[in-house]
């Protein structure tokens, strides 16, 4: 059976001895850096570590429970009902109750939610569909549906971000978010006391301190990954984790389907994978990757040019934008699509990501956040704006779901990227979850007290 989110673990520096692997200390402050923000939604990192949902992945797409112990659905996957795990409280000392859920749900999901209504029944948390929601379960492990307390026991609002996560926030300051254990939480004590997290840090300078002993966590983007080898650093990596992806409109200068369907055809996924990634991308025409699904083999990945000039026809367009989410090799990206797309006769300005909203087109990096197939391709459509349920299971099915979709040309997937980051010396037992953010819970140092 095909290995759904397969993590592999490289290391590129000597493997360590085994009298450095020892049994797990704990205590000392894990130190991270990274480019963007902590914070940011759906996937910062920070999030996974204060916060948790309902219910969890493994790397295999199964979904286990978290905060939920057992579910069932009803009424053909209209409804589903949730009973939560007993004796839980945020990090406030207020109960995890299935109000608090409800709450916690309205206010991240106002609108695109994969349900109609939820609500609290008695000791259930309780979701209605208008359609069927077979993948309700596994979607709620999402980085869009994790719990956060917005009322305290006391009726008030709490006073800064408030999860049931293994660690809590202390306070920003410097350009450092830092936490601390929560001693309380319901999976167990983490390990490490605290956790400090350096935003908006150049990965260079990451990979300088982290030489030093000034960080044992940062990144490593899919671009650096051969470097990362020939530096000799012990590298953790999800692939694939992310694909990127070229968002267009169905409306305004773009509702032609046949010239969107001229750019899907300009665009050379090769040069992409080789020059900017480094070929540490994998060429794709498919929302969901090979190793999920084993079919995407059957979406032509070749650029036809001749065909783009053919379907753009004498079709004389203004100029168009094209905004990119991230930056490095995001922009270098977009700048290369650009170039594809004038080869092809249109006009195409790369413009920075806080003018995103404004744009004829997208490039975007939408999460592989696991799941089995269904799932996962349900949680990239609602990534990327669609409502609409994946109700298709079996394979061939799917399939044709997923071509329909792609017909569109609405959304143009180009590759599957990884997610890495290198370690240093006195990290031990650290993963990956399947959305690509590190798992810390379970994390210790080797040095600790």
């Amino acid at each position: 059976m095909l290995r759904r989110f397969a993590i592999s673990c490289f290391l590129a520096a000597l493997v360590l001895p085994v009298a450095a692997r020892t049994r797990p200390h704990y205590g000392g402050t894990l130190r991270i850096e990274i480019e963007g923000d902590p914070w940011q939604h759906p996937d910062g990192l920070a999030q996974r570590l204060v916060f948790d949902g309902l219910t969890t992945l493994d790397t295999d797409g199964t979904t286990h429970p978290a905060l939920a112990v057992e579910w069932k659905s009803e009424n053909g996957d209209h409804r589903w009902q949730f009973r939560l795990r007993p004796g839980v409280r945020f990090q406030d000392g207020s109960p995890l109750t299935p109000t608090s859920v409800v709450q916690s749900l309205t206010l991240t999901c106002a609108a695109n939610c994969p349900w109609t209504a939820v609500r609290a029944v008695g000791t259930l948390v309780v979701f209605t569909g208008n359609s069927p929601m077979p993948n309700l379960p596994a979607l709620l492990a999402g980085g869009d549906f994790l719990i956060s307390l917005t009322v305290t026991a006391e009726g008030k609002t709490p006073s800064g971000a408030t999860g049931t996560g293994p660690f809590q926030l202390v306070g920003f300051n410097g350009g450092v978010l830092k936490l601390t254990a929560y001693d309380n939480c319901w999976q167990g004590r983490p390990f490490a006391d605290a956790v400090e997290i350096r935003e908006h840090r150049a990965v260079r300078d990451q990979w300088l301190d982290l030489s030093v002993g000034r960080a044992d966590l940062v990144e490593v983007p899919a671009e650096m990954l051969r470097q990362a080898q020939r530096q000799r650093l012990t590298v953790i990596t999800l692939q694939p984790a992310t694909v990127l992806a070229l968002q267009l409109p169905d409306a305004g200068a773009l509702q032609n389907p046949t010239l969107r369907a001229a750019i899907a055809m300009a665009v050379d996924r090769g040069a992409l994978s080789n020059v900017i990634f480094q070929k540490q991308g994998e060429v794709t025409a498919s929302l969901l990757p090979q190793v999920l699904t084993g079919y995407s083999f059957l979406f032509p990945t070749d650029r036809d040019l001749n065909k783009a000039h053919v379907l753009r026809g004498g079709l004389t367009l203004p100029p168009l934008t094209l905004g990119v989410e991230g930056n490095g090799a995001m922009q270098l990206a977009a700048q290369r699509i650009a170039l594809n797309l004038h080869e092809a006769g249109l006009n195409v300005r790369v413009v920075g990501a806080s003018k995103a909203q404004q744009t004829d087109m997208t490039l975007r990096a939408l999460p592989l956040n696991g799941g089995k197939p269904a799932a996962a391709f349900e949680a990239l459509l609602r990534s990327a704006g669609q409502s609409a349920p994946v109700v298709e299971r079996a394979p061939a099915a799917l399939f044709k779901e997923e071509r329909e979709f792609l017909d569109l040309h609405t959304l143009i997937p180009l590759l599957d990227l990884p997610k890495a980051y290198a370690i240093g010396g006195r990290v031990r037992d650290i993963q990956m979850r399947p959305d690509g953010t590190p798992d810390l819970a379970e994390t210790s140092l080797e040095d600790a007290p």
